[in-house]
């Protein structure tokens, strides 16, 4: 579950108070303040309201602009470092290390979004090994006709040993801001909106080597979904059950503090790991190998190791957790946001979990026996009733991980924008924020299911 301060709650806090738009972090990022709207359908509010684009074809690749970078061709088309079209020094925030860098960029096309849009979450998948790292950007346009400047989505490594991924905070024009790993429109209700964008990504590689990081997917999801307390029910349409390993955070209670102060705050590579292992994939015994003997569930602590986001103090980095799944083989990996539990049972019929972000007070879902400002669970199936199983990762052990929530309750705590917390003031929910892990060639049927949700 989240921890219980961070700075990107007190300031979204602060923004829940200034624009009455509810603005507490999610166990991964912050709901940005969104517009008074008229309530209308779940299903039809965010199927028109969220737009995602990604760049990951041959042709995708070609259709940006590069300065020192070249695609590698294959099944899985790739973008590389071709040669180094320049060096620039890197002083790391988290260390105070400074370092020499050889780099190359890539400028993708501009993508009008469907949606004009009060959010943006970038998210890619990579491979960044020892002696490299990417760096990510966004620049967009305004429905005022101006443009923000070059924001940092992140700056993310495979591994740790070179420089600390980490997202970066203080960015913002007075228009909009970066909260951690979401744009966001600073005042929604004023009708700004961000009408299109492009993304950047800077290769970095020890000078004199030709080591290269390798990107094979670079994407955004844009949206805009409307105030709602409540959304209405959906119609129950499948009775289905994955088997997706089970695992607790709470078994690593106090494990590796110095990763969010331990196991009790892992929900999201927790959730990243039943994923992940659902999929056949695991670490190695030799990428385990730095882990205490003797730990249950090492994979766990390798997850949350390799989530963690040093300027978030923590693990629930939304594309930071997208991107270390899709370090896995032929992995593929998104953040976006869905309409309805309609929208997951059409992944769930294709084979497909996926790992939801809520907040909820306890008496709000019945059974979970707690209350959270943010966590991530994934769903793996639904009953005959329709209602939803869930593998709930604040569990007191792997057996009890199962869980079975109702299923209007569990809609309204996902797929809201703003609720009452505990002290009975507005704070946000994440309007249906979830991530997505997939083989990066799915079958027939799979491309269908994401193709409906609005995935390619």
């Amino acid at each position: 579950m989240n921890r219980p301060t961070s700075r990107r709650t007190v300031l979204t806090a602060a923004l829940a108070a200034a624009a009455t738009a509810g603005t507490v972090s999610s166990a991964g990022s912050a709901a940005a303040a969104v517009p008074a709207a008229a309530p209308r359908s779940a299903s039809s509010a965010a199927a028109s309201l969220v737009d995602n684009r990604s760049w990951h074809t041959y042709f995708d690749w070609l259709s940006g602009r590069g300065a020192g970078t070249r695609v590698a061709v294959g099944r899985r088309p790739a973008l590389v470092i071709g040669h180094a079209e320049g060096r620039t020094d890197y002083t790391d925030p988290h260390t105070g290390k400074t370092a020499t860098w050889e780099y190359a960029t890539w400028t993708s096309s501009v993508h009008r979004s469907a949606v004009p849009a009060t959010e943006v979450i970038a998210s890619w998948n990579a491979d960044a090994p020892a002696g490299t790292w990417i760096q990510i950007e966004l620049q967009g346009r305004y429905s005022d006709a101006t443009s923000t400047p070059w924001y940092v989505m992140g700056r993310w490594a495979a591994g740790d040993g070179d420089i600390r991924r980490t997202s970066l905070d203080d960015q913002s024009d007075g228009k909009s801001s970066i909260w951690t790993d979401t744009f966001s429109v600073d005042d929604a209700a004023s009708g700004l909106r961000l009408v299109s964008y492009r993304l950047r990504l800077t290769l970095y590689r020890t000078p004199g080597t030709r080591l290269t990081p390798t990107i094979w997917r670079l994407g955004a999801m844009a949206s805009d979904i409307p105030d709602r307390f409540t959304v209405p029910a959906s119609t129950p349409g499948l009775a289905r059950e994955l088997p997706v390993p089970r695992y607790s955070q709470n078994v690593h209670a106090g494990q590796y503090p110095e990763y969010d102060n331990g196991g009790e705050a892992w929900c999201s590579p927790t959730s990243s790991q039943m994923i992940i292992e659902y999929w056949g994939r695991r670490p190695t015994a030799e990428q385990l190998a730095w882990v205490k003997p003797g730990l249950a569930d090492p994979q766990v602590c390798h997850a949350a190791r390799f989530t963690y986001d040093y300027q978030y103090e923590g693990c629930g980095n939304w594309p930071f957790n997208a991107a270390y799944a899709a370090t896995y083989d032929d992995m593929s990996a998104v953040v976006t946001r869905l309409s309805s539990l309609t929208d997951l049972e059409t992944l769930i019929r294709a084979g497909i979990p996926a790992i939801t972000s809520q907040s909820f007070l306890k008496e709000e879902l019945t059974g979970a026996g707690y209350g959270t400002s943010g966590h991530l669970m994934t769903v793996i199936g639904f009953t005959e009733d329709g209602d939803v199983i869930a593998n709930d990762p604040a569990s007191p052990s792997n057996e009890a991980v199962r869980r079975v929530y109702k299923r209007q309750e569990w809609e309204t705590i996902w797929l809201r924008t703003k609720r009452h917390n505990a002290s009975g003031n507005v704070v946000s929910g994440t309007g249906g924020v979830c991530y997505l892990y997939f083989p990066a060639h799915p079958t027939p049927a799979q491309k269908r299911a994401l193709a409906a949700v609005g995935v390619r």
